[in-house]
């Protein structure tokens, strides 16, 4: 699915999705990321929603967001409480959702200006995602 908005300022800006991709500014990518509204677009190293680990959530400490939205593919799953624990103790909300409305909801959060941090997770189907 494209999505047409205006980019702001040159922010990070999800500009499609579908099965097995992401774009962020009419770049793809076939692998999961870490998007926020500013910086580059950094790998995510999952390849699949169970191999997600604490310490990963931790490392987002160092990017202070505001918000954390986790994108869990086609289907909408929640990460056990202990992996996002860190974050919660910051009192940084944790959001999980499909992809289309993590996209959705990051370009919407950046365009207000919000320090989003969106981890959008595409499952190498390989690898049983």
């Amino acid at each position: 699915m494209k999505l047409h908005a205006d980019q702001p300022n040159a922010m990070n800006t999800v500009t499609a999705y579908g099965p097995g991709y992401i774009e962020i500014n009419k770049v793809r990518y076939t692998m999961s990321v870490l998007v926020m509204p500013e910086g580059e677009v950094r790998p995510w190293p999952v390849q699949r929603f169970e191999d997600l680990a604490a310490d990963q959530f931790e490392g987002l400490l160092d990017h202070a967001p505001e918000v954390v939205l986790l994108g869990t593919g086609d289907r909408l799953r929640f990460p056990h409480p202990r992996l996002t624990a860190a974050l919660s103790r910051r009192h940084i909300g944790v959001d999980a959702m499909d992809m289309p409305a993590a996209c959705r909801t990051y370009n919407i959060l950046m365009a207000e200006g919000r320090k989003v941090a969106a981890v959008l997770l595409l499952e190498d189907a390989a690898a049983g995602g």
